[in-house]
């Protein structure tokens, strides 16, 4: 016969509540884990054991019973229910084929009652207790379960009288009180089964959703772990006591650099963390992780990690987390190898400053003979064309100058009283034969005087710079305003133009050396790029700021103050 899988639902034969509570020591391992010939004898045992010792109680104290015949066919029907027990393949059968062992349980429990007679002892239909509460506390056929509850048991008693004669209504109603009291059993278990069915429904839905959440998280775990282990940046989480809880691939590389060879498992003051001179090791509480473990965000944090010629440059960055109520819960620090853009960066200012000291040689020797053809009292026309040169030759000595002090950081500036107006109108008057030649209307919004104590050289190189790049990068046309007034205690000069603009991304790196923007490297506007570079160094080294606004197609405002 074909095997019969039975649903996976809460059943007795799978916990056998009935009579161990789930307390009982004698199963080492949860009962549903049993074969089912097993289980099917386990649920057969009590009443097996309950009539060995009754068999015992009988011998022992009535040992004339022992030679009844329905007695001693009791005790062998029981054994042969227990050999059945073991010996049929209910696995084979269908599921619920095993009940009959219950029902058979009534037929002997009745044989041996009539065995045991008046002499011995009492009670023996008591055991019938056992196959009520099996068949009850099975969850199959609920309703047949709990009839057969009442009626084996009172068939038990009514047969037998039943065949001995005629029974008075006295002697009936007299055994009836064991068949109520065993429906009585019978709906308890019943009762106490369903419940547990849908506790135990209950809990495998739990279950169920549980498993899925647990499936999804392993998998969305292992999408990150595989994102992280992809991506090229160093990715370290940290909890709120600085206990590392996530750490990619290339971050376990990063943490290698840094190690000492020499300790294997170093803390974060034995790391070797470099600042940006790569010989100075940081401070632990200035190093990225620990700024990060005491809840501090920052971004593009440069440091050095590793040492000789494997060091490696990082900029850090890190963001804190926070819990349900808004209290820090730890932080994620992110290492980006930039190695190679410092070593270009490094690269590029050698090469300006070579450069700048190969022009400043040849400047000076030509300034040098200028002034000298200038002392021999030249004709008019000759001395024009020599001040031309010397003018242009000063303002290229300055502008490598500049060169040399913007790479070394350094610009030095000679402040005094400066009529910073009578400098705003010199440059635009200045400006203006260029901007009619490219139709740039350029207007001056001054006030009478405006005295500042600035380093007036170099505020005119400011406007001029900001004048010339307005008509410069406004090819069509259109105007420029160049505005000045005092506020709060700083001069504020503002550039407007109307010209081609700046997309956000460009704005964000005007003022970074060697920059041109996108729109202006398609077009044929000559420039190096280190006009707004100088002037913004100019502006701060005065202890000002400078700033740009501007919309691509929609013009541009400049605008930088300083203390007057």
């Amino acid at each position: 016969m074909a095997s019969h899988t039975p649903p996976r639902k809460f059943r007795a034969m799978d916990h056998p509540v009935a009579w161990s509570s789930g307390k009982l020591r004698f199963f080492r391992r949860p009962f549903h884990e049993y074969r089912l010939t097993d289980r099917v004898a386990l649920s057969q045992m009590p009443l097996f054991v309950t009539t060995l010792l009754t068999a015992f109680l009988v011998w022992a104290f009535f040992p004339v019973t022992m030679d009844n015949p329905l007695f001693v066919a009791f005790l062998v029907s029981q054994l042969v229910i227990m050999a059945l027990c073991y010996l049929v393949p209910w696995d084979r059968l269908p599921y619920t084929s095993f009940l009959i062992i219950p029902l058979l349980d009534f037929v002997s429990i009745a044989v041996g009652r009539e065995g045991g007679g008046q002499e011995s002892l009492t009670g023996i239909s008591l055991l019938a207790v056992f196959p009520v509460i099996w068949l009850c506390a099975s969850g199959y056929y609920p309703r047949t379960s709990l009839w057969l509850s009442f009626l084996a048991p009172l068939a038990i008693i009514w047969v037998p009288l039943l065949l001995e004669g005629s029974p008075t209504p006295q002697d009936l109603a007299r055994s009836l009180l064991l068949p109520v009291m065993m429906l009585g059993i019978g709906v308890s278990v019943s009762v106490l089964t369903l419940s547990m069915t849908r506790q135990q429904r209950a809990l495998e839905e739990k279950d169920a959703q549980l498993q899925d959440n647990l499936r999804t998280s392993q998998r969305q775990g292992a999408l990150l772990n595989t994102i992280l282990d992809t991506v090229h940046l160093g990715v370290l989480a940290v909890d709120a006591d600085g206990h590392d809880v996530l750490m990619n691939r290339r971050q376990r590389i990063n943490h290698e650099l840094a190690r000492p060879k020499d300790i294997a498992d170093p803390n974060e003051s034995q790391l070797l963390v470099f600042g940006p001179d790569r010989v100075t090791l940081v401070p632990v509480e200035q190093r990225p992780v620990r700024r990060a473990v005491l809840g501090e965000t920052f971004t593009d944090y440069l440091v050095w990690l590793g040492s000789g010629r494997e060091q490696r440059a990082f900029v850090t960055t890190a963001r804190a987390m926070k819990d349900d109520d808004g209290a820090f819960a730890g932080s994620v620090i992110v290492f980006s190898d930039v190695t190679d853009l410092v070593n270009a960066l490094t690269a590029k200012d050698d090469f300006v400053s070579s450069v700048s000291h190969e022009f400043r040689t040849p400047l000076t020797s030509i300034l040098g003979y200028v002034e000298i053809l200038l002392g021999d009292e030249p004709e008019d026309t000759q001395r024009d064309m020599l001040e031309i040169i010397r003018r242009n030759s000063e303002r290229l000595l300055t502008l490598v100058s500049d060169l040399l002090s913007s790479r070394n950081g350094q610009l030095i500036v000679t402040p005094e009283a400066v009529d910073v107006a009578e400098l705003v109108r010199a440059s635009v008057s200045s400006a203006i034969p260029r901007a009619a030649a490219s139709g740039v209307a350029l207007e001056a919004d001054t006030p009478d005087r405006l005295e500042a104590h600035v380093d007036g050289p170099r505020i005119s190189q400011v406007l001029d710079n900001l004048v010339s790049n307005a008509i410069k990068y406004s090819p069509d046309g259109g105007s420029v305003m160049v505005s000045l007034a005092e506020e709060d205690g700083h001069l504020a000069c503002r550039v407007t133009d109307t010209g081609m603009g700046l997309s956000p991304e460009d704005a964000s790196e005007v003022f970074a050396k060697f920059f041109r923007a996108s729109t202006v490297r398609r077009t044929a506007i000559p420039g190096v790029g280190l006009g707004l570079p100088i002037s913004k160094a100019i502006v701060e080294a005065h202890g000002g700021t400078i700033e740009v606004d501007s919309a691509l197609g929609e013009g541009t405002t400049f605008m930088f103050r300083v203390p007057v």
